[in-house]
């Protein structure tokens, strides 16, 4: 295990935070279960499933998140296999965001585990440096919720994530200012935001494999192989990072709304008008790679009253038809007390897709559910010739139905 910083000549100016929970869904199960505790534990499940998260001990056995499980249980077979619980996993980490919100109303989610936070300004409200409050706040998490964190404290968004990875389990890396760029030379290139597995085959394609390699290139040499590309290479691979922390980002999560031209009563008119924003939903879940871990239905009455109501999946969908079902139950209790002016429908929680596949993955036996198979075919309709040119029967206008 790497040394533990104590001391770094920047830690009390610097003030954006990347905050990760360590092998959150595991930590998770091992605060419920303590016998579990010293033991190697594999959150996934079924034997052509992956591994959706491993704790750090079996790690030690080479298990990585993504693994094919048949793998995992070759390289650690006395490991312990446990199925995903999304539901416990999101109450858990809505127990770490109000922990974030309490130091600084800027956050922004990138997901259940991890977070940015910017505390710029606080300082006078806390009465302490950044870099206590951020100490408090891992202390906190760890007694209130019975998990742990690894935090990275940076200038930028770019460098705080990669200081967030320095030294976990209960990391507490920084990087400052004069630190960026001999920092950033030992990285690959696929440690830059935007540079995926593509873009990697592609700059090794041409003998770059390393930021300090393209250093070396600098900002006119990067231009002039990759044009506009090269030229944003060129800003993060020099640890220049002008991204703020979006705190709207997922505090709405990604949701559909419509207001109707007269007020609205029945149910059947108002399952007719959610059925569109399920089907909108769900395309722009799919298009973000994410699922839902809850759903959010949205009414506002005609005396301008908001009503809100939702609830934790067991199973994170991306598909209009979960979207539409969830919705229509929690709409059913508010049918009849009043009329309604708008309608809208939200996911929250989102799921990244290679994480909600491995819970897909519990149900393999069943096979590929028809609904996401027809949807997926919608979907490639619809950007082949138009939205309008396919839909569902839900969705045809109420006097032809």
């Amino acid at each position: 295990m790497s040394p533990r910083v104590l001391r770094h000549r920047e830690v009390f100016s610097l003030t954006l935070a990347h905050i990760d929970c360590d092998a959150f869904y595991a930590s998770v199960e091992k605060r419920d279960d303590p016998s579990l505790a010293d033991l190697p534990l594999i959150v996934g499940g079924g034997t052509r499933g992956v591994v959706t998260t491993a704790c750090y001990v079996a790690r030690r056995f080479g298990v990585r998140s993504a693994m094919p499980m048949f793998k995992a249980l070759a390289l650690c077979p006395q490991a312990t296999v446990i199925r995903p619980d999304m539901a416990k996993y999101a109450l858990a980490s809505r127990q770490v965001r109000d922990i974030f919100l309490s130091v600084t109303p800027v956050v922004e989610p990138l997901s259940l585990d991890e977070a940015y936070l910017d505390l710029a300004g606080t300082e006078r409200l806390h009465g302490e440096p950044v870099a206590i409050v951020l100490a408090r706040v891992a202390r906190r998490i760890e007694t209130e919720v019975g998990i742990t964190v690894s935090i990275g404290l940076s200038h930028n968004k770019l460098l705080a994530k990669l200081a967030s990875e320095l030294d976990k389990p209960r990391g507490f890396g920084v990087v400052g200012v004069d630190d960026s760029v001999p920092f950033l030379a030992t990285k690959p290139v696929r440690a830059l935001p935007g540079v995926g597995p593509k873009a990697t085959m592609r700059l090794a394609t041409d003998g770059l494999e390393t930021v300090a390699q393209l250093q070396a290139l600098g900002a006119r040499g990067l231009r002039a192989r990759y044009g506009r590309w090269g030229e944003r290479l060129a800003e993060l691979a020099f640890g220049k990072d002008d991204r703020s922390v979006e705190p709207e980002r997922d505090a709405k999560g990604i949701s559909c709304e419509t207001t109707f031209d007269s007020d609205v009563a029945d149910a059947a008119t108002l399952e007719h008008r959610l059925w569109p924003l399920a089907e909108k939903l769900a395309r722009r879940l799919r298009a973000a790679d994410s699922r839902a871990a809850s759903v959010v239905l949205k009414l506002k009455t005609a005396r301008f009253r908001l009503l809100t109501r939702r609830r934790t999946l067991a199973r994170p969908t991306n598909l209009a038809t979960d979207l539409f079902e969830i919705g229509r139950a929690l709409m059913a209790p508010e049918i009849g007390a009043e009329r309604y002016r708008l309608i809208g429908i939200g996911a929250g929680e989102l799921v990244p897709e290679s994480v909600a596949g491995a819970v897909q993955d519990l149900f393999a036996q069943e096979g590929p559910r028809p609904e996401a198979k027809l949807e997926q075919a919608v979907d490639s309709i619809r950007a082949r010739f138009g939205d309008g040119v396919i839909g569902h029967g839900r969705g045809l206008p109420e006097r032809r139905r």
